[in-house]
């Protein structure tokens, strides 16, 4: 499970990597990703913990509340393999496509890999470790 302090909880967070970030498209994701070098000097510092932190936005277009739930225990689970591979001052926000809530665990995970791949945060001999169903 992806720890709390890998969380992003605050509003102006997701906001702020949404709107100022980076963004790659996948056909059941959209990766925002914000690194805090990127931000203009002045703008309010998140407080940090620690190593990158994760959000998600899973609207009802994804399903019923049972499917968006399933969708976001999914994309935790799966934000969780990557903590370790990813820069501290990263903040990733993680868009939730309707397709998401038919697509397996396997497919969400290498929709975030090539995402996070195209937007230079993973290179590919960093990957050979990473399992979703813990299978090597």
């Amino acid at each position: 499970m992806l720890p709390e302090h890998h969380r992003l909880h605050r509003r102006i967070d997701f906001s702020r990597t949404v709107r100022q970030g980076r963004r790659i498209g996948r056909r059941d994701l959209v990766v925002h990703l914000l690194l805090h070098d990127d931000q203009a000097n002045g703008s309010d510092p998140a407080i940090r913990v620690g190593g990158p932190r994760f959000g998600l936005i899973v609207s009802k277009a994804v399903g019923p509340a049972v499917v968006r739930h399933r969708v976001a225990r999914r994309l935790r689970h799966i934000c969780a393999c990557f903590v370790a591979e990813l820069p501290d001052g990263a903040d990733i926000v993680i868009r939730a496509l309707p397709g998401a809530a038919d697509a397996t665990s396997e497919e969400l995970h290498r929709q975030l890999q090539a995402g996070l791949r195209k937007l230079g945060m993973l290179t590919p001999e960093g990957e050979a470790g990473i399992s979703v169903s813990g299978e090597s």
